[in-house]
């Protein structure tokens, strides 16, 4: 019996043992490798799926811009500091005036009418001495033979990565790089979302798109038209008038007429540089099979280049030794430098190392990294954190206490975006209507809509995503916008009470719901009920629903059924380029400052079904068309103000929108992170962060220490069953021997 007895003490003391190491291995929540937290690394996050186009080309969407802004080096950029945001030179030497042709090519003065500008000259000189990031498209033998651009499929063998070559290189960068950018827009063989803007103004692109477009077929005759290896297009064999390299470091871009927007342009990533070696590394057989592309291994000059990518899971930016370094801006506004955001004047960018990106599918682990410290930034390309903390700290005193303590900074501003809910113009009950009759059953039916969904309720339940409620298209600070003021009114969905914008009643939405056939949410001819498709483009996760149920509400209050129809962002974005939407949500970050590049979302020859373009709704209106056409030569001043007056007011009659609101700007930011600053302009930000990694560290510990209190409660717990299992094997141990005897005494 002691034999048992000694048994079970030993399994006793051995169970507390193997849970005393669990609890202590387990006492270490950091979800990082150890000592990750003491290298010049930035931890963040991205939460839906992987960017879906890191081309310069092809990318538009708010999710690339982290990687494509940070990899990629336009003309132009933004000064990180200043506003009104201002253009400053990247790979220029300076931002430069066009020169005006009239028709006969003779110089014009720069204060020459629109109508007699023919041509606007760019002439830009390109610094000398830049260089691409390492990469094995540059890669050279000993005679100066390119290494990898012969390459057969199984050379290419299992590589998913340029890193599994053997061999990188570079070259210095071009003027040539920027034509061969330019011209790509033309190209057939991946998403070109702004080549039917660049074709209206660049000279010769659009006549230069059907010549690619012929070329092209050519090459691929006999392919089956699912194949995916396609042979190299190399737009260097055909020239573009718009688009010239007139020596090694001059770039020559001529513009039809008078385009004041297209210096934005030039700031944008559709003009970040493509050598065209990277082009012909990935047109080889086997590369597009493993995920070897500019959409996911871009090449470019900038601060980083694509270190890890592992699509759905994590993506890693590494410092590009080739980079030649830039100095931190030295001006700013008075809140600026009370902020600390000139302290670094002068030192070169960029800070940090390496930047890593994991996937966050939930948002509560994702807050709660972040409170935790592993994350440094929560996310880069949503600027909604710092106001829903700001909100949170504001109603709970628990939160406020530990975001003042841990010194997490918190800014927000009202910046140049929009989010709103869209009609699609090619859906026969949402959308423009095939007759007269139609068309203003349709008009009153957005109308009605535009009036239910209450934009100010949405602010106050998801303070994540809020904003100021919009009643048109321009956010304040754009000029033409005049958001908060009487003029600026939408008449159709609010009235001005009391010196501000109140939503007209719900009974003003079922009035015009009745007049268009719809009374109740019913069809008046047939007696069924109206059912509206809502397509949204991320998965329906518990998150999501919140917000999914609040906007189905919307509806009901006018009895009008809606379908949820949730997918990806990947899959939404082909429903919605194949015009198979009804109504959708979306918004716009500007890509740059000026009233035009938000009324072109709404330009009939820009929509997504028909030109790729970026008119989400495919709204059409010759009158609107036709001032655009006009606004786009404008410079600002009051003949412009006009135009856009007219425009607005035509969109909040027709309501291809229910116009939503414009949302805050605002970053989250833990206290060891300098120089963070929020906006959705300024794209490359990365290069300016720096981190105190001692102060990270120090505050990880302080952080997050363990708590080994359930250890003590565990050896209580394990003692005592251990002495309750000794004294019942003692119990029975007497009674055994009571028991024998009993027996011996027979």
């Amino acid at each position: 019996m002691q034999r048992h007895l000694n048994f079970w003490v030993r399994f006793c003391l051995g169970l507390l043992s193997v849970w005393m190491l669990a609890l202590v291995a387990g006492c270490n929540n950091n979800p990082y490798p150890k000592g990750a937290e003491a290298e010049n690394t930035l931890f963040t996050a991205f939460s839906e799926r992987s960017p879906r186009y890191l081309d310069p080309t092809s990318s538009y969407s708010s999710n690339e811009t982290p990687f494509t802004y940070q990899i990629y080096e336009p003309l132009y950029g933004y000064h990180y500091l200043k506003r009104p945001y201002t253009l400053v030179p990247k790979t220029a030497e300076s931002v430069v005036q066009p020169q005006y042709l009239d028709r006969n090519g003779k110089p014009l003065p720069p204060d020459a009418p629109a109508e007699q500008i023919a041509e606007s000259i760019y002439t830009i000189k390109i610094k000398p001495g830049i260089l691409f990031a390492p990469h094995p498209a540059f890669a050279k033998d000993a005679q100066g033979h390119y290494l990898y651009h012969h390459l057969t499929r199984d050379q290419v063998g299992d590589k998913r990565s340029p890193w599994q070559f053997a061999q990188t290189g570079t070259r210095e960068l071009t003027a040539d790089d920027y034509v061969y950018a330019i011209k790509r827009h033309a190209t057939t063989r991946t998403a070109a979302p702004v080549f039917g803007v660049f074709s209206e103004y660049i000279e010769g692109l659009a006549e230069y798109g059907k010549l690619i477009r012929a070329e092209d077929k050519k090459l691929r005759a006999g392919l089956p038209a699912s194949a995916i290896d396609k042979p190299f297009l190399d737009f260097r064999k055909w020239p573009l008038p718009g688009a010239q390299a007139l020596d090694k470091y001059t770039l020559r871009i001529r513009i039809k007429g008078k385009y004041p927007q297209w210096k934005y342009w030039m700031a944008m990533s559709f003009l970040a540089p493509v050598p065209w070696e990277a082009d012909a590394f990935y047109s080889q057989p086997g590369m597009a099979g493993n995920g070897l592309s500019l959409n996911t291994w871009p090449v470019g000059t900038g601060p980083y280049m694509m270190w890890e990518s592992i699509q759905d899971r994590r993506h890693v930016l590494k410092r590009n030794p080739n980079y030649r370094g830039v100095p931190y801006p030295c001006e700013g506004t008075d809140k600026d430098k009370a902020d600390g955001l000139l302290a670094d004047c002068g030192k070169k960018t960029p800070f940090v190392d390496t930047i890593v990106f994991n996937m966050e599918k939930e948002a509560v682990p994702q807050d709660t990294k972040f409170r935790q410290g592993y994350l440094d930034v929560p996310e880069f390309d949503q600027m909604s954190y710092g106001n829903a903390y700001k909100i949170q700290m504001e109603d709970s005193d628990k939160v406020n206490k530990e975001f003042t303590e841990k010194g997490i900074v918190l800014a927000r501003t009202v910046d140049l975006s929009i989010s709103y809910m869209g009609f699609n113009w090619l859906d026969p009950v949402v959308g423009k209507g095939d007759t007269p009759e139609q068309q203003v059953r349709n008009r009153k039916l957005r109308q009605a809509l535009s009036i239910a969904i209450d934009w100010d309720e949405f602010n106050r339940i998801f303070p994540k995503a809020a904003g100021e409620v919009a009643q048109g298209p321009l956010p304040a600070g754009v000029f033409g916008s005049r958001h908060g003021t009487r003029e600026g009114l939408n008449p159709v969905t609010h009235r001005w009470v009391n010196g501000v914008a109140v939503r007209r009643p719900i009974d003003d939405a079922k009035r015009l719901l009745a007049e268009a056939g719809y009374p109740d949410g019913r069809d008046a001819k047939t007696g069924k009920p109206l059912v509206l498709n809502y397509d949204y483009g991320r998965p329906a996760t518990p998150e999501a629903k919140a917000t999914l149920d609040w906007t189905t509400k919307q509806f009901a209050k006018l009895g009008i059924q809606l379908e949820i129809r949730a997918t990806d962002y990947n899959q939404f974005q082909d429903k919605v380029r194949r015009g198979k939407h009804q109504i959708f949500s979306w918004g716009w970050l500007a890509d740059y400052p000026d009233a035009e590049n938000f009324l072109f979302l709404l330009y009939g020859p820009n929509a997504k079904s028909e030109h790729d373009g970026e008119n989400a709704a495919n709204y059409s209106n010759p009158e609107y068309d036709k001032l655009y056409s006009q606004l786009r030569f404008m410079d600002d001043g009051p003949a412009k103000q006009a135009v856009i007056d007219k425009m607005v007011h035509i969109l909040q009659e027709d309501a291809p929108w229910s116009f939503g609101y414009f949302p805050y700007a605002s970053g989250a930011y833990q206290h060891w992170v300098h120089n963070g600053k929020p906006s959705i302009m300024v794209r490359d930000q990365a290069q300016y962060y720096r981190l105190d990694v001692k102060d990270r560290e120090r505050s990880l510990k302080q952080w997050n220490r363990p708590n080994y209190w359930p250890i003590a409660l565990l050896v209580v717990l394990v003692v005592a069953m251990g002495w309750g299992a000794a004294r019942l094997l003692r119990l029975r141990e007497q009674q055994t021997a009571v028991a024998d005897n009993g027996r011996g005494g027979l």
